[in-house]
């Protein structure tokens, strides 16, 4: 096996396991809206998540841990794809809102500072920010 191969199952992994959190969300509430699977869909092509993975992510999405990736800038854009998955079907419910917050936490935010964190970035996703703005917004929160 060459140091590439290693490489790639360790990234397809992060991404499965990136996958996995949301999906966490997307069933927080017990079952995946249109909306919700039609950015399941999404996603799993943006991360290369194969469609016998996104079955198998699918019926056993606990099993996968929440990765913390190294670098801020990652775990602002995977806390943008939970945002927007909360918001995927317009109602962002009590229980998804606090698993946001558990999941914010796993990825290295600060457990004193998730609530606000997660606040702010469900805000910037409600009025449709993009990726890269959402990254600067919740970067100078803490300025």
């Amino acid at each position: 096996m060459s140091i590439s191969d290693l490489f790639d199952s360790g990234f397809q992994k992060r991404n499965q396991d990136h996958f996995a959190a949301i999906v966490r969300v997307a069933m927080s509430d017990g079952i995946i809206t249109d909306e919700e699977q039609a950015f399941l869909e999404r996603l799993a092509r943006r991360l290369s998540i194969t469609e016998d993975n996104y079955k198998e992510i699918l019926k056993d999405y606990n099993t996968h841990p929440i990765n913390p990736p190294t670098s801020y800038d990652m775990r602002l854009e995977r806390l943008f794809d939970l945002a927007r998955m909360v918001y995927a079907d317009s109602i962002k419910g009590d229980d998804q809102v606090v698993l946001l917050e558990k999941l914010s936490i796993g990825l290295g935010f600060k457990a004193d500072n998730a609530k606000y964190v997660v606040d702010k970035a469900l805000n910037l996703v409600d009025k449709g920010v993009d990726g890269d703005t959402f990254a600067e917004e919740i970067k100078n929160m803490n300025r």
